[in-house]
Order: C-alpha cells, then sequence, then structure tokens
C-alpha cells in the first residue's frame, strides 16, 4: 500500500502536466485530478484513489499493510486486504509459541541427561559393587543377625563399620571375607578394621589427626617452657653455689631472681655509700674551674637587680603623682566661679558644623562632641566584662582595678577602677560646682591658675579629673607589671643556677682540666 501527500503528488503529476498546465492526470473511480486530500494508493494496479470516495480514513491506512482496489479484487479473488495490527499480534503469539517450546524441549533434553548421568553412575557403582544376578544381589532384606546390621543405626548400632549385610554381598565381586557368613564372627579383628576404612573416613580421621597433633606440640612447647623454669627454681633453691650473692655493702644474703639485692633497702644503702664516695671530688673538680654559665647567671640577675630598683623608683613616684593629683584636684575645687568668664574657643555661631562619634557614627556639634563620645563608650565598654578569678592583693597599692565581685560569672572586675562604666558612676554635678581644670601654656607648662566656668557649662575640660587620675593609674598597671615580669625572669634565674650545681648534675657530669698547669682561659678578662 502506498500513500501520498500533497507534495508527492504533484511531483508525480508533473511528468504529464505541459508548460500550461494543459492534459492533468485524473485518479479515483472519480476521475479528477484532485490531488490536495489524502490517498491511496493500490498495490496491484498501482491507481491511486481519494479516501473520502472509497471512505477510508488516514488513520484506516495506517494500519493497513497491503491494499487492493475492488477491480483488482474482482479481477483477482485470491487478492486480500492485509491489516498489520493482526500480523504483528499473530506473529507475536507464534514467538511465544515457539519459545515455550523451544524451553520445554530443553528441559527435557537436560531432565533426559540428567537420568542417563545418573543411571550410568548407577550402573557404573553397581557394576563396581555387585553383579545382579546372585542370590546376594537379589535380595533385598537385611538379616538383623549379623555384625554388619547389629552396626546399623536401624538396629541400635553406632554406625561405625558401615557396610551392608553379610547376606547381601555379592558373591562374585564382593570381597570373601564380607560375604563369607560362617566365618564372620571370627573374623581377624585386624581384617574388620580394614574394612571399616571407608573413603571419607579416612579423610575425617587425617583431620582429625592433624588437629590432635598440632595441639599435642603447642602442649609440649608449653610443658616444656614450665619444666625449665620449674628446674631453674629447683636448681636455685637447692643448689647454694647456683645462686648470686647480694651486692648491698656487707650483706650476705643470696639475691632475689632477676635482681643484683637480696631487698630494697640494700640497693639504697649501695647508692647512698657511691653518692658518699664520688660527690667530694666533683664538688672538688666543679670549685677548681669556674663555669662560664654561672659567670653568665650572675650578671644577669645583677641586671634584672638593677631593672626592680629602677621599677621601684618609679612606682614611687608615680604614687607622688597620684597624690599631687588629688590635692590639686582638692584645691580646685575650692575656687569661685566667674559668671562673666566664658568658653571663647569653639562657642562660635557656626551651628552648621558637625563631627561624627567615633562609637555610634551619628553626626553631633562640637559642642558636645566630648560628652556624648564620653557617654557612647561608657555604654559599650559595659557591654564587655574583664574579669578573673582572683582577686587584686598588691601591697601599699591604692585604688587600681575595681575588684568587683559577679556571683554570675564567679569573677572579679579587672577594669580600671576610675574608668569602670559597669561599677563605678560619675557623680552628680551640683549648679555651684567649679570646673577647676588646671590651665596650661606651651600644652605642658603650669600657669598655676584654674578654670572657673561652671562645670556644667564647661565644654573644654569634661571629666578632666577622671581622664587624669585614669593616666595615673594605667601608668601604675604597667610598672606594675614590669615589676612581676622581673621577678619571673630572677626566679628562673636562679633556679638554673641552683640545677647546674645539683647533686643530680654533679653525678652525671664531669670537669676534667687537662692542663693544670695552664690558667684557664674562661677566667680572663678578655673573653
Amino acid at each position: 500500500m502506498d500513500e501520498f501527500s500533497d507534495p508527492d503528488l504533484a511531483a508525480l503529476g508533473e511528468e504529464s502536466k505541459s508548460e500550461n498546465g494543459e492534459n492533468a492526470p485524473v485518479y479515483c473511480i472519480c476521475r479528477k485530478p484532485d490531488i490536495n486530500c489524502f490517498m491511496i494508493g493500490c498495490d496491484h494496479c498501482n491507481e491511486w484513489f481519494h479516501g473520502h470516495c472509497i471512505n477510508i480514513t488516514e488513520k484506516m491506512a495506517k494500519a493497513i499493510r497491503e491494499w487492493y482496489c475492488m477491480q483488482c479484487r474482482e479481477r483477482d479473488p485470491s487478492l486480500e486486504i492485509r491489516y498489520r495490527h493482526k500480523k504483528s499480534k499473530e506473529k507475536d503469539r507464534d514467538g511465544e509459541r515457539e519459545r515455550a517450546e523451544k524451553d520445554e524441549l530443553r528441559a527435557k533434553a537436560q531432565e533426559l541427561a540428567m537420568e542417563q548421568s545418573r543411571s550410568s553412575k548407577q550402573q557404573i557403582k553397581r557394576s563396581a559393587r555387585m553383579c545382579g544376578e546372585c542370590e546376594a544381589c537379589r535380595r533385598t532384606e537385611d538379616c538383623g543377625q549379623c555384625d554388619f546390621c547389629r552396626d546399623m543405626k536401624k538396629f541400635g548400632g553406632p554406625n561405625k563399620i558401615r557396610q551392608k549385610c553379610r547376606l547381601r554381598q555379592c558373591q562374585v565381586r564382593a570381597r570373601p571375607w564380607l560375604s563369607d557368613t560362617d566365618d564372620a564372627p571370627f573374623l581377624d579383628p585386624v581384617l574388620r578394621k580394614r574394612a571399616v576404612k571407608v573413603k571419607h573416613v579416612k579423610r575425617r580421621e587425617k583431620k582429625s589427626e592433624k588437629k590432635k597433633e598440632e595441639k599435642y606440640k603447642r602442649h609440649k612447647q608449653k610443658q616444656k617452657h614450665r619444666d625449665r623454669s620449674k628446674h631453674a627454681e629447683r636448681v636455685d633453691t637447692k643448689d647454694p653455689s647456683s645462686l648470686h650473692q647480694c651486692l648491698g655493702p656487707g650483706c650476705i644474703q643470696a639475691a632475689r631472681a632477676n635482681s643484683k639485692y637480696c631487698s630494697d633497702e640494700c640497693g639504697m644503702k649501695l647508692a647512698a655509700n657511691r653518692i658518699y664516695e664520688i660527690l667530694p671530688q666533683r664538688i672538688q673538680q666543679w670549685q677548681q674551674s669556674p663555669c662560664v654559665a654561672e659567670e653568665h647567671g650572675k650578671k644577669l640577675l645583677e641586671r634584672i637587680r638593677r631593672e626592680q630598683q629602677q621599677a621601684r623608683f618609679k612606682l614611687q613616684e608615680m604614687e607622688r603623682k597620684f597624690h599631687e593629683l588629688e590635692a590639686i584636684i582638692v584645691r580646685a575645687k575650692q575656687q569661685a566661679i566667674k559668671e562673666d568668664e566664658e568658653t571663647s574657643e569653639g562657642d562660635s555661631d557656626d551651628t552648621d558644623l558637625q563631627i561624627f562619634c567615633v562609637s555610634c557614627g551619628h553626626p553631633i556639634n562640637p559642642k558636645v562632641a566630648l560628652r556624648h563620645m564620653e557617654r557612647c563608650y561608657a555604654k559599650y565598654e559595659s557591654q564587655t566584662s574583664f574579669g578573673s578569678m582572683y582577686p587584686t592583693r598588691i601591697e601599699g597599692a591604692t585604688r587600681l582595678f575595681c575588684d568587683v565581685y559577679n556571683p554570675q560569672s564567679k569573677t572579679y572586675c579587672k577594669r580600671l577602677q576610675v574608668l569602670c562604666p559597669e561599677h563605678s558612676r560619675d557623680p552628680k554635678v551640683s549648679a555651684d560646682e567649679v570646673c577647676g581644670c588646671p590651665l596650661v601654656k606651651d600644652v605642658f607648662e603650669l600657669t598655676g591658675d584654674f578654670c572657673r566656668v561652671p562645670k556644667r557649662k564647661c565644654n573644654r575640660h569634661y571629666c578632666w579629673e577622671k581622664l587624669r587620675r585614669a593616666e595615673v593609674d594605667l601608668e601604675r598597671v604597667r610598672v606594675w607589671y614590669k615589676l612581676d615580669e622581673l621577678f619571673e625572669q630572677e626566679r628562673n634565674v636562679r633556679m638554673a643556677m641552683t640545677n647546674r650545681a645539683g647533686l643530680l648534675a654533679l653525678m652525671l657530669h664531669q670537669t676534667i682540666q687537662h692542663d693544670p698547669l695552664t690558667t684557664d682561659l674562661r677566667t680572663s678578662t678578655d673573653r
């Protein structure tokens, strides 16, 4: 069956068309040249037919394998329309049937092969054990009285011999001592043992024998080791000449096993005697030749002590500054307020000028910048904690750390007491309180005068007492840290010097002066 779309039919009709479109071919039973629809071709006469003329749609044509027109079928009745789906189903069914038949044939062939192999094996075995013609081979029941039957499990035996009944042993091919029933009770026990030795029994016996031999060897080795140790102990206890004498001073006892002494006391006595004998000589050698490390240690100690003395002087100076600052603050509070004196610097009319806070970043007026920054810093500082598990214990130091105990974290606050925003707050400033900040010229030179502006209005000297006290306290803390570091260095140097000439060092090391006439070069000043 042939199907063509519109382009295919147009190409087919182009062969018979003329240039002017005349003499166009006609198709179908309607004999029209229309090719703009679905058409189906006859597989016998190759004539094309319109689908709507013969009542066949495009969907129906997809299921047709071979199609013949009515005229061809009338001329040749053997022509029949064939469909695709019926043919494919038949093929599938035929294929399944063929597969099933093949599988059955294979299974039957395998069964036959298995049966043949089994029968051949049985025949081989049977031919090897019995002839199949004598009375013993034809017998099917056991007698239950011979020694082989009494060994069987069904008659209550241990099943060790594993042989057939003597009456069923072949008279032609079986061994004579197996088939001879008269002499069965009187067989030689050696022959009976031979009869028991079947192949698989032999293998089991071999495996068990190997295991037993290995276990026996291991046991023998352990026993030898035990015997040797026992023998050595017996020799030590019985033979006095084989015992070692204790090496302790003045001891006549025998030493313990695997030891040189009879007891721990003898070992300690011998060690003490060796120390008393060797130590004086080592001390004399140590004193004769000077030690370079000892001299370096002495110089280092002198330098550390000088630095400690300087730190103490600096601490005394800082304490003096501390008391002087307190006296200046007391004098400043006694000054009288001058209402007509105002701070001219920074009081310009330019209100557009703004600066930004270093803590929060907000724009602020320069007049109140110091107050705002101080409050921001205190707020952020109070959110963190600096603590230690131990309180401050410094003799002679006044007002250094806050040391307020926090029961939640179980620590002591280690901020400076003056600057701690969490546990110490600034006192309220009264309206008649004077600023009192000492005035200076050329930045550092004091003039002896004080700022007499009211403290609430003074923006130039905001919290000057707090900052001055914090400066002095911080310097004192630095000096104390320096002093503590120097104490640690001194302790390490002293420990090194004492260990250098200690008992263990003197016993392990020895100073040898090869040329006693020549002076030691290490004592010269030019080294």
